[in-house]
């Protein structure tokens, strides 16, 4: 091989390696491209639930919260709970909620509603809060929740992939999650996509 064939050759070699090291830097730039665009509009929609969530179908992750301190209903202590009480053979809702989350607030009434409306069991994880102040908000606004867990380190929230307060799961029967909402839940939200969530869930367990 002469001389401008052996460099020809060499360069084409050493422009494979460099091409395959290309294909790694782009790949996850890509991805992550891609995903910011499905939040931009998830958000510009005005649709937040629209964000994906890779626990759909799965079951919740594993935990156990402590309750939180001094809460009582009807005297009695308000106990905590873990994933095992998710699965107990009827739907419930999970709900991240925090006493400084102002969406928080706007959404307590329809959280209300909604136990009022489905008789859903309804559990709130109480999210990097003081206890007073979590304590204060339940007694300003009612309690509805049947259990409240305290995510003092806000782990749990990151097992269940939480993008901020608040943040709501249908969870079915089988304690697999069935449906995620983002963001404060509004009575239009509640009719067309929680409820409708809820009793298809307890079809679902129904028919199992």
């Amino acid at each position: 091989m002469q001389g401008p064939q052996k460099k020809q050759a060499a360069t084409q070699v050493s422009a494979k390696p460099r091409r395959r090291r290309a294909g790694w830097v782009v790949a996850p730039l890509i991805i992550f491209a891609a995903l910011a665009t499905m939040f931009f509009y998830a958000l510009q929609t005005g649709d937040p639930s629209r964000l994906p969530s890779a626990l759909i179908g799965k079951p919740v992750p594993q935990f156990t919260l402590a309750p939180l301190e001094g809460l009582t209903d009807n005297g009695q202590p308000v106990p905590g709970f873990s994933n095992a009480d998710l699965a107990r053979g009827q739907p419930s809702v999970v709900n991240f909620w925090a006493s400084w989350c102002v969406p928080c607030v706007q959404e307590h009434p329809v959280l209300v509603e909604m136990v009022r409306r489905t008789n859903v069991d309804l559990y709130g994880i109480n999210y990097k809060d003081q206890t007073s102040a979590a304590r204060r908000f339940l007694g300003h606004y009612g309690n509805p929740y049947k259990a409240v867990g305290v995510d003092t380190n806000g782990r749990v929230a990151i097992d269940w992939g939480v993008y901020g307060m608040p943040e709501t799961f249908v969870v079915d029967g089988k304690g697999r999650i069935v449906y995620k909402h983002v963001g404060p839940i509004s009575i239009q939200a509640l009719e067309s996509q929680v409820i409708p969530a809820i009793e298809a869930a307890r079809k679902t367990g129904s028919a199992s």
